[in-house]
This record gives structure tokens, C-alpha cells and sequence, in this order.
């Protein structure tokens, strides 16, 4: 159910980046790049939360198939607008109805694994089930890819790559009908209150009071959702470099094949992480671990970032793959030890808002501030440097409440 969900999202990611920012029958632009996040994710993350308290009262099982049959009939309505050369808001209305739709079905995956997997599987369940729809993701803007150099690069082919998508999300929806109404949770107390408006924003209050009385989750999000704004300036730095700075060098190619490499590269690093994780988390406890990973990230970004050669940075991919990957399988598995059932589904529907609003602050801030061809080697320091001091920060304060009990669970 998550792969094939997630190879959808590969494909519809690929399909939409192609269509807006590598069409040959477009132009583009940083600007364009930072539009594109903020008119998708920006009116997502102020809902979002109340998707997370809906999570916590309808049932989890029909959350889980109605979304994915959403966002399969949403997906045809975007390729009939990409065929007809659609621009503008009225394009990113409809990319954002499929975004939120995906979030909100991986949000409710997230909220009920506890109730398939027992507490002592949870960090390898994480590291399986997040790391493997991350490869599945990378798979299907892989293939995407490969299917615009074999079919071409105009709006017609991109709304027949959309079209591909719209296949795996309902496909996606089959397995989920495999589980009973109410296997997932929640329960039928909190199912049967039916709420206002006035409750909902009670309800997310409450999710917020309880992350915040909970420091070890508190300083873990807080912890990743700088790494995410770090990630992301690197991440959209690297998109305009192939876009606008690079020039194919045999193996090595620009534009969207070669970022089509830097894809495969994060996706062998996640991999990895899904491998290393478990182990390392479970001996080194789920705050130290993340926290050497973020010391680690500034060195990488230093040392492979500024030479600013495609050899050198798909290296950096991979092991900042690596790095993202480890640190959100570890930060998963902590806020699920540590936040009540009866709150995880608005937590995690925070989480993916952080996630949400970190990116679109990246790309706003690589827009304003940063060339169009992504070449900034100062920008590349200052990462480097609140990695570490992140790193160091989180570890000293993160271990003061949050080792016992991680131990304790592990």
C-alpha cells in the first residue's frame, strides 16, 4: 500500500517538476521554483493540523483507501490541465489538492502503525516502512524520467507521465481494503465524537500542549525541522545548479537526467540508513545517533559541497541521503514511543506541516536571496555550520530527557 502509494508520488513529483520547470514550452525560474512550494504547500500546512485531528477520529482504514482514490481522480483532472498548457494558479490549486491528499494518506499510515506492529519492532518497522516509500518514490520519478527521454518532454507527454500516477494511487487503494473498518484505531469513543470547528482548533491545542510537555519530542522536531530548512536550501540550490550551472560531462548530466542521478543517490543513501538505523539507534539511543548524523552532515556539505563538481555531489547526495533518512527514521520512532495514541495522529500531521513550511522557507529564501544558477559556496558554509551547531545543541540537551526512556524502550 505505502510503495505503491509512494511510487505514485514518484512519478506525479517528476511529472510536475518536468511539466513547470524543465518544459521546454516553459520558462523558468527561481522564482517559479519558490512559487511552486509556497502555492502548493503553504495553504496544506495551515490545515494540516486539522487533518491530524480528523486522522484521530475517522476511521484510519477508510482515511487510508479514500485518499488514494482522491487524489487518482485529482491526478487525471491535472494531466487534462497540463495537456491543455494550463499555467498559474489555477494549476497549483490542483497540484495542492493531490499534495495535501498525499500527506494526509501518509500521515494516516503513520498514526497506525503502532496498531500493527508491537513496540519493540517499532524502529525497524520505521526504517522499513519510511525507507522503503522513499525508494519507491525514487523508483517512480526514476522511471518517469526515463519515460520522458523515450516519449519527449512536451505537455502532452508530461500529462501522459501524470496519467501513470493516477494508476499507482489506485492501485495503491486495493491493499487497505485488505484491513477491517476499525483495525487500525482509533477507537470507538473517540470515533464517535463528532466535533466543530471550535473543538478541532481545541483539539490541535491540545496536540501542541502535548508535544510541548513532552521535551523529548519538542527538541526532536524542533532538531529536524532545521535540518529540513538546511536540506532544503541544499536541495533547491542543487535543482537551480542543474537547471541553470552545469553542463553534461559523459556520465555525468545536467538538467533533469541529472538530477534524475541525484535522485538515485539519495535513494541508495536512504537505503543504506534503513540498514545502518536500527543498530545504531538502539546502541547509541534515539538522540545521540541523530546528533552525530547532523556533525556529520556539516562536514560532508563542507567538504564535497564547495568544489561544486557533479562527481563530488552526488557523492554528497548519498551521504546526505543517508544522513535525512537516519534521522527521520530515529525522530519516527521516538515521537511514536513517546506520544499518546489518542494524540499521534495530529502529531504526526504537525510533523508533516514543519516538513511542509521548512521547504517552502528554503525555496523563498534561496529565491530572495540566492543566484539563479544556485552557485553560492557562502551559502554552503552557513549550512555546514548550523549542522554542527544543531548537532552539538541537540545532543546536550536532547540526552538530558530523552535517553533514559529511550533506553528503556529500545
Amino acid at each position: 500500500m505505502r510503495l505503491l502509494g509512494q511510487l505514485g508520488d514518484g512519478v506525479f513529483q517528476a511529472s510536475l517538476a518536468g511539466a513547470v520547470l524543465f518544459n521546454p514550452e516553459r520558462q523558468a525560474h527561481a522564482a517559479d521554483v519558490a512559487a511552486g512550494f509556497a502555492v502548493v504547500l503553504v495553504p496544506y500546512s495551515l490545515v494540516g493540523p486539522f487533518a491530524g485531528v480528523l486522522i484521530d477520529r475517522w476511521r484510519r482504514q477508510r482515511v487510508i483507501v479514500g485518499s488514494n482514490l482522491l487524489r487518482a481522480g485529482c491526478v487525471l483532472l491535472l494531466a487534462v490541465e497540463v495537456l491543455g498548457g494550463l499555467h498559474g494558479l489555477p494549476f497549483y490549486a490542483s497540484a495542492l489538492v493531490v499534495v495535501s491528499l498525499s500527506r494526509f494518506f501518509l500521515s494516516g499510515l503513520s498514526a497506525s502503525l503502532p496498531h500493527v506492529v508491537g513496540a519493540d519492532d517499532l524502529v525497524t518497522a520505521n526504517a522499513l516502512a519510511t525507507t522503503g516509500g522513499a525508494i519507491a518514490t525514487t523508483i517512480g520519478g526514476a522511471g518517469a524520467i526515463a519515460a520522458r527521454a523515450l516519449i519527449g518532454s512536451s505537455d502532452g507527454d508530461y500529462a501522459v507521465i501524470a496519467v501513470a500516477a493516477a494508476l499507482c494511487y489506485a492501485l495503491s487503494a486495493l491493499p487497505g481494503r485488505g484491513f477491517g473498518p476499525d483495525e487500525l484505531g482509533p477507537d470507538d469513543v473517540e470515533r464517535t465524537n463528532r466535533e466543530t470547528m471550535r473543538d478541532v482548533s481545541r483539539g490541535l491545542l491540545d496536540g501542541a500542549r502535548h508535544v510541548h510537555e513532552r521535551k523529548p519530542v519538542l527538541y526532536a522536531l524542533v532538531a529536524i525541522g532545521i535540518h529540513r530548512l538546511c536540506y532544503g536550501v541544499t536541495t533547491v540550490c542543487t535543482l537551480l545548479l542543474y537547471r541553470n550551472y552545469f553542463h553534461d560531462e559523459g556520465f555525468f548530466r545536467a538538467g533533469l537526467s541529472g538530477l534524475g542521478q541525484v535522485v538515485g543517490a539519495v535513494a541508495i543513501g536512504g537505503g543504506l540508513a534503513a540498514i545502518v538505523t536500527p543498530v545504531a539507534a538502539r546502541h547509541l539511543g534515539y538522540v545521540r545517533w541523530p546528533a552525530m548524523l547532523l556533525i556529520a552532515a556539516a562536514v560532508v556539505e563542507a567538504g564535497l559541497g564547495l568544489p561544486y563538481t557533479m562527481p563530488l555531489l552526488l557523492l554528497a547526495a548519498l551521504l546526505l541521503g543517508f544522513v535525512s533518512q537516519a534521522i527521520k527514521i530515529s525522530v519516527d520512532t521516538l515521537v511514536q514511543q513517546q506520544v499518546a495514541d489518542l494524540f499521534r495522529g495530529r502529531v504526526f500531521a504537525l510533523y508533516d506541516t514543519l516538513f511542509n513550511l521548512t521547504l517552502v522557507a528554503a525555496a523563498v529564501l534561496t529565491a530572495v536571496a540566492l543566484p539563479e544558477d544556485g552557485y553560492t559556496p557562502t551559502t554552503v558554509v552557513v549550512i555546514a555550520v548550523v549542522y554542527a551547531l544543531v548537532g552539538i545543541g541537540y545532543a546536550r540537551l536532547g540526552e538530558r530527557v530523552s535517553e533514559p526512556a529511550a533506553r528503556t524502550t529500545a
